[in-house]
Formats: structure tokens, C-alpha cells, sequence
């Protein structure tokens, strides 16, 4: 008869059963259990570690845990980046940041976060996926029960296959072309694909190793060239340095350098998020425009910010250097949309005929419409 061990390691005894008050006391066992009366077992007895004393979470129950940690950051960072940009873009007002809250509606602030913040989510899934696969593999070389899996590791078992491909797809779209030489490691490395799988014989994956790597260098090879000729160190850095490290990004780790990596890499994704993210949510939610203001025939003036609502009576205008403005829509005379500064490029360097700090959204967005030349009064001060 078999009995589960306790928190602090020793066992516990199924539980008793009823002695009906009628049995004779010869019938009763040593132990003091009914003669004939069956004992229930537990259903699923709970592994302990190899520490005494020390109970190991069941792998289905640390999958959920994992699982609810991992969509609850997807879901709940969105949502948090959205209020913070409406307290930013009031000017941290805020009868300015209720007005926003009333004007915005929660459709136009997810498609202002989506539009503005996509590099950002889809960046923060890549780095997860491609460091979760490494330390998962290289957590499963480990003696089983030593230690706890990575964080980055369990969120990876738990993340459909489909759901990984999206990602290196949003950012396949949304990063500018200079840094989707990124994704070639990343991708690698998320899905464990060593050079073995591409030949069992040496010189045959040789062979085409070379192959492949001469093939990207022939596409950017216009790119390289201009690159060198201007001094862009980083940008060749950026180009030229990630495919190579692709060859060697999948496998395990040592096992000495598991945990301490798994807390170095955690530690500087969350930094590089945070770093990533002050430009985001200073990123205006409402489009940069300049209307001009004048009464018929009489002095005109040009008012620089962002057109929160317009009535019959009124346009509300958040200003670009604070304050709201309220315009009687009887004296606005014309108004012109102005790009940001960061939407400036630069570099001078392109890649078949895209720039190479627009995405292929964008890039075939301006193929569609190109840019057209920027109003004087854009240019002028606010």
C-alpha cells in the first residue's frame, strides 16, 4: 500500500475509512483499518525534488502558470504603453489627458498603437522565442529536476508554432530593412535549425552553407558597396555580421553558463524594451497638422499641433508647444498635414529601389503614394 509524500517529505497515509460501529474489534487490523474495506489511493502522487523537504510543481500546472504570465505581458503591455502615450501627449495635464480619454476612441488608440509600436511588440516576441528555444534545449541536456527551467524557456514550450511564425512575420513587415539581417539568427535559433538538417555529409552542407551566404551577399551587394564608399561601419556591421552568426546560433549551451545567462538575457530584454518603449509613448497619438487661422480678408495665422475634434461650433487643437486651443471653425482658412522629425531619414543608402530605414510596408506604401513635397509651413516654427 502506497502513500504520497508530504511538503516535508515524509508520507501521508490515505485517508481513513468509517469503522461502522457494529464491527467486531476482531476484524480491525493493527494498524487500525477495517478488515475488507478498501483504501483509496491518492489519484496522482506529487514529485519531490532532490532536496528533502521541497515539492516540484506538476508540468502541467507550471505550463498553465507560464502560459497565463506570457498572455497577460501581451495583452496587459499594449493597454498600459496606450494610457501612458495619452498622458504624455496632454503634457502630463490633466483636465488635457480626460479631454484626449473622451476624444480618442479606443479603436483609433489601438490603431495608433499597432501602427506606431508594432517593431516594438514584434522585437520583444523575436528576442523571447529566439533566447526561450536556446535555453530550452540547452535546459533539457541538464539532470532532470536540478533546476528550475528559464522563464524565457517555459514560455517558449508553451507557445504555439503558429504563433512564433507571426512574429518573425510582424517583424519581417514593421522593421526597417537595415536590421532584418536580425531576424536570420533569431529565426534559426527560435527553431533549432542546425546546419546538420540541410546535409548529413559534411562537404555537401558545407557547400551550401557557402552557397547561401554567397547568395545574400550578391542580393545586397549594391548596398555593401555604397556603404563602404560613405564610411557606414554600422550599417556593413548590420548587413554582413548576422548571417554569419546564424551558422552557429542553434544547439545547447554548457551547462554552467544556463542560469546565468537565462538572468543576464531576461534582465537586458526587459532594459531594451524599456529603452524601446520612451520613444513610443512620446509618439504622438494624433497627426501632426498647420491650420491657418485668420478672419476674410484680414491677418492669418498659422497654428501648429494636433486636431483633437471639430463640432459646428469649434476645432479643438492640442498645441504642439501645449496648451489647447479652441479655433471657431468660421475663421479656419486651410490646413496641411506635417510629417514628424522622425520620419526624416538618415542615411542616403537603399536596397532595390527601398530605403533602407523604411519596412516593406512602408516602402511599398511610398511606391503607391510617393512622398510629396513638404509645405512651407511645416518647416516654420510653431
Amino acid at each position: 500500500m502506497s502513500a504520497s509524500p508530504t511538503a516535508t517529505g515524509g508520507p501521508v497515509p490515505p485517508p481513513r475509512p468509517a469503522v461502522p460501529p457494529d464491527l467486531p474489534p476482531a476484524e480491525v487490523d493493527a494498524a487500525g483499518w477495517p478488515a475488507g474495506v478498501p483504501v483509496a489511493e491518492p489519484a496522482e502522487p506529487l514529485a519531490v525534488d532532490a532536496e528533502p523537504g521541497r515539492v516540484r510543481w506538476d508540468p502541467a500546472e507550471r505550463r498553465a502558470r507560464a502560459s497565463q504570465s506570457f498572455w497577460t505581458a501581451v495583452v496587459g503591455v499594449p493597454a498600459i504603453f496606450s494610457v501612458l502615450r495619452l498622458g504624455v501627449e496632454a503634457g502630463g495635464e490633466l483636465q488635457t489627458t480626460l479631454l484626449l480619454v473622451a476624444n480618442v476612441g479606443p479603436v483609433n488608440l489601438l490603431a495608433g498603437f499597432l501602427t506606431t509600436a508594432a517593431r516594438l511588440l514584434s522585437t520583444g516576441l523575436v528576442a523571447v522565442f529566439a533566447l526561450g528555444a536556446v535555453l530550452a534545449v540547452s535546459a533539457d541536456r541538464l539532470p532532470p529536476g536540478t533546476r528550475r527551467r528559464p522563464l524565457f524557456a517555459r514560455w517558449a514550450d508553451i507557445t504555439p508554432a503558429w504563433v512564433v511564425l507571426a512574429s518573425f512575420l510582424l517583424a519581417l513587415l514593421t522593421w526597417p530593412l537595415l536590421y532584418l539581417p536580425l531576424l536570420l539568427p533569431a529565426f534559426v535559433a527560435a527553431f533549432q535549425l542546425r546546419p546538420e538538417r540541410l546535409h548529413e555529409r559534411t562537404l555537401p552542407r558545407l557547400l551550401l552553407i557557402v552557397a547561401l551566404l554567397a547568395g545574400y551577399g550578391w542580393l545586397l551587394l549594391p548596398t555593401l558597396r555604397d556603404a563602404w564608399t560613405q564610411g557606414e561601419a554600422l550599417v556593413l556591421a548590420l548587413l554582413v555580421v548576422p548571417p554569419l552568426l546564424a551558422v552557429f546560433v542553434a544547439g545547447p549551451l554548457p551547462g554552467m553558463v544556463i542560469r546565468p545567462l537565462a538572468s543576464l538575457t531576461e534582465v537586458a530584454v526587459l532594459s531594451m524594451l524599456v529603452w524601446a518603449a520612451l520613444p513610443v509613448i512620446s509618439t504622438p497619438v494624433l497627426p501632426l497638422t498647420v491650420t491657418t487661422v485668420g478672419a476674410e480678408n484680414g491677418p492669418t495665422e498659422d497654428v501648429r499641433g494636433h486636431v483633437v475634434t471639430t463640432d459646428d461650433v469649434n476645432m479643438v487643437i492640442l498645441q504642439e508647444r501645449g496648451g489647447v486651443r479652441y479655433v471657431p471653425v468660421d475663421l479656419v482658412r486651410a490646413q496641411v498635414l506635417c510629417p514628424s522629425e522622425e520620419e526624416l531619414p538618415r542615411h542616403r543608402l537603399r536596397v532595390h529601389d527601398f530605403h533602407i530605414e523604411d519596412s516593406l510596408l512602408e516602402g511599398m506604401g511610398r511606391r503607391v503614394r510617393p512622398v510629396h513635397r513638404i509645405d512651407a509651413a511645416c518647416r516654420a516654427p510653431g
